[in-house]
């Protein structure tokens, strides 16, 4: 389910997201945010980023997605969602709302910024179910820095699942 809301921006002063995950699911119905920004707050060498980059949910959680900078979206990638999932697309500069009842890996990009590495990724439940969909997925990725970071990333998701002991 998607909620589309268009907000003002939030420019500087708002609180950064942690860099990459919290410690595991919460209980269903939980509402999360992912910032889509121009620079981390933390490290400012990284440009074009979601944070955090990656999170993980529970099935019926929803996460809001932000533009604590100007001109960024958040929009699902082809080929990196469960079956049966809902796209999503939300417009620049708009914040939406997308709830995640299909357990997988959601794969978004910023479209303007997607060749600059602008990647992240939602973590549903055993999220385990898709992982070799969005490995095969990635090699339709363009720009060299979203390469290195969806390989990076996908090296984090994957000692995720260890961890989680789903694979």
């Amino acid at each position: 389910m998607i909620t589309r809301r268009t907000h003002l921006l939030m420019l500087g002063g708002a609180m950064a997201a942690p860099i990459l995950l919290r410690p595991g699911p919460a209980r269903a119905d939980t509402l999360h945010e992912v910032e889509m920004r121009d620079f981390d707050p933390e490290d400012r060498s990284q440009r074009m980023v979601f944070r955090p980059a990656i999170l993980e949910v529970a099935p019926g959680d929803s996460v809001r997605f932000v533009a604590a900078s100007r001109s960024h979206n958040a929009q699902s990638i082809d080929g990196m969602i469960p079956e049966g999932a809902e796209p999503f697309r939300g417009r620049i500069n708009e914040e939406i709302e997308v709830t995640f009842e299909t357990e997988g890996i959601y794969g978004y990009i910023c479209q303007p910024h997607q060749t600059m590495g602008m990647i992240g990724f939602i973590l549903v439940g055993d999220f385990t179910g898709n992982l070799e969909q969005v490995r095969e997925a990635g090699a339709n990725l363009r720009g060299r820095d979203t390469t290195r970071r969806f390989e990076e990333y996908l090296a984090e998701i994957e000692a995720i699942a260890e961890e989680r002991g789903f694979v």
